[in-house]
């Protein structure tokens, strides 16, 4: 399903594939032969999404486009099942594994792979060619990457990358409440979202 969002339409190129229950919602710009898959969502929220050639968004995955943070996919790009991209850069021949989260201002380096349910956490740089093994973080630029035991060292460095400032444009401490109030205030621009033949 093709969706203008925020006066955007989605651009398509003849030799890309987009599957009838998958979402492309706003500026949404695939590269040649693009592919995606079922129930991925592909939603430019108030940024943009763009894709280069021969990339695969597959089942169930999300990408979002965020002010600041466009989501950009380079060359033979995989995003895996269930994966989460959220306003990162993901350079040439990446790999980024089921269930695998990057987030905004994140760059993942060319030919380096997320592994499954692995992080590339908010403001970090992964070095090209780096592997994040099976559900390990890497937070930092350059990101450093840690196990999931290690959760106080990756606080150290995962507290100066300013997540909630990034993400929601709030300060740390700032209460649920207030964060889910302008939350459910942004995202109320899809009421108006239109859908496209």
């Amino acid at each position: 399903m093709l969706l203008e969002h925020r006066g955007r339409r989605p651009v398509v190129p003849e030799s890309a594939y987009v599957a009838p229950s998958a979402v492309l919602c706003g500026a949404v710009t695939l590269g040649e032969n693009a592919r995606v898959l079922h129930g991925a969502v592909l939603t430019a929220e108030n940024g943009e999404i763009r894709t280069g050639r021969d990339v695969v968004v597959m089942e169930n995955a999300l990408v979002r486009g965020r002010a600041g943070h466009p989501a950009v996919l380079g060359d033979a790009v995989l995003v895996g099942p269930h994966a989460h991209v959220n306003g990162a850069t993901i350079e040439d021949e990446v790999f980024v594994a089921t269930g695998a989260s990057l987030f905004p201002g994140a760059v993942a380096g060319t030919r380096s792979e997320l592994r499954i349910n692995s992080v590339l956490h908010v403001n970090s740089r992964l070095a090209p060619e780096t592997v994040v093994p099976i559900g390990w973080i890497a937070a930092g630029d350059p990101a450093e990457l840690f196990s999931p035991d290690r959760h106080d060292a990756l606080w150290e460095t995962q507290r100066d990358l300013d997540f909630p400032g990034t993400v929601y444009g709030v300060p740390r401490g700032t209460s649920m409440r207030t964060i889910m109030s302008r939350q459910a205030g942004f995202y109320a621009a899809h009421e108006s979202d239109r859908p496209l033949d």
